[in-house]
Formats: structure tokens, sequence, C-alpha cells
């Protein structure tokens, strides 16, 4: 069993030491990630799940290589019910499939932020140790257990040399991971943005907007959450004119 606050010990440790070993790679994607009109939609999403947004923006690089179309949760279409873990989720568009898709990527977005494990929205320590642990989990405790630096977070970094999981439960220890890892594109993306910081989240007070449901279709109302979460939801992202 990997306890939590020994991997955010690790990691902290691991952010404090770390530097890039594939800096050339790193640029170009961090500038994309950071980009103004990138930054704007992840912060719309952070206002609503209290997760940063270059968090989210990793993610997304990390599970759909940045596609607008595709779900952060597993890089699945945002049109299909995704047959990846997490599975079952959406689809994303309305039954008419006239959603913009700018509003079903927010949905996807949310889905995978709030109802799907670990549950980055309920996440608090946002710490770098505590950051990369949150990541960590989004991908899964694997490399945790065997005590390793887990590829999706450092890869391209010197905390990071080989060693990947080639399938479930199958670890191939001379595998090296080709994606550039969580840690190393915020590096990357800091350097290009000082106004990234660690720590808490500065979010909305919550919305709730009387009358007013907008989980994705066809799923229903994440139960608990609805007050805080899909409140500020329903009124960031509800189609204008409603």
């Amino acid at each position: 069993m990997t306890h939590l606050a020994t991997l955010t010990a690790a990691n902290s440790k691991r952010w404090n030491a770390a530097k890039l070993t594939r800096g050339p790679e790193f640029v170009p994607v961090a500038k994309r990630l950071a980009a103004p009109a990138a930054k704007e939609r992840y912060q719309k999403i952070s206002e609503a799940a209290a997760v940063p947004w270059f968090v989210i923006a990793v993610i997304h690089e990390r599970e759909a290589s940045q596609r607008w179309d595709r779900s952060i949760a597993q890089g699945d279409p945002l049109n299909q019910v995704s047959i990846h873990v997490p599975k079952g989720r959406g689809p994303f568009f309305n039954h008419d499939n006239d959603l913009p898709l700018q509003d079903a990527f927010y949905r996807g977005a949310l889905d995978a932020l709030i109802d799907c494990e670990p549950h980055a929205a309920l996440w608090k320590d946002w710490s770098p140790g505590g950051t990369m642990t949150l990541l960590e989990q989004y991908n899964g405790l694997g490399y945790a257990a065997r005590g390793l630096p887990s590829p999706y977070i450092w890869s391209g970094t010197d905390q990071y040399r080989s060693g990947k999981y080639v399938a479930d439960h199958v670890y191939d220890p001379t595998m090296v991971d080709s994606q550039l890892g969580c840690a190393g594109l915020i590096l990357a993306m800091m350097q290009i943005d000082p106004s990234i910081k660690f720590g808490d989240v500065q979010i909305a007070p919550p919305i709730t907007p009387p009358e007013i449901k907008l989980p994705p279709p066809g799923r229903p109302q994440p139960p608990g959450l609805a007050p805080t979460f899909w409140g500020r939801v329903a009124d960031l992202f509800r189609p204008k004119g409603n």
C-alpha cells in the first residue's frame, strides 16, 4: 500500500532537485499549453473545479496531446462513451449534438476532475510535492509501489531514467517513456509564465442558480458536490441565452 504522505515527501524532494534533460522538447509544448487562449480555457475550468489551471493543462497534454475534442480523463473522444479507464463517461455533447465543442470540452474536463478518481477537485495540497502526488494518482500508483519515480511525472528530467508499464500490470524496466512528464512541463511553463505558482487555489464563491442543472446529458447529477461545484458549472458554462 502506498502512503500518500510518504509519496508527497518523495515527490517534494524530487521537485527540488529536478532538472530538465530534454529541454528543447519541452519549450514548444510549454508555449502551446501556456498560450493566452489555452490558459483562458483552463482558468475557466479551474474556477469551477478548484484545480490549478496549469495542472489541468499538463493533464490535458499527457492524456490527449491537448486535443480539444478529447477528454482529459483518458483521451477518448468527447462525442462517444469512453472505452478506456475511466470507462462509461460521456458523451459530453447534448442530445442534438449541437453543443459547441468548447462547452463539450468543459463538461468533459469537469467530469474528469470532479466525478472521476482521484477526484482532483477535492484535493487540498497544491504544494509542489502535493501537486505531483495528485498527478501521479491520476495515472496510477504502480511506480510508487515499486519505490520508483513515475515517468508520467518525471520523464524528461534527471529524476527518471527508464522503466514503464507497457500494459496493465506489466512493467518493463528497460522501456523509456517517450512522452514529456508533468513535472518537466510545469517547470518549462514556469519559465514562460512567471504567474504560475504553487499553493492555494483561488476560486469563486459557490453559485447555485435556481432550477439550473447542467451535468452532461444521460448522466445523473453528481451526488454531494452539486451545490458547490455544479452550481458554478451552471453559471459559467450554460449555453448563452438560457
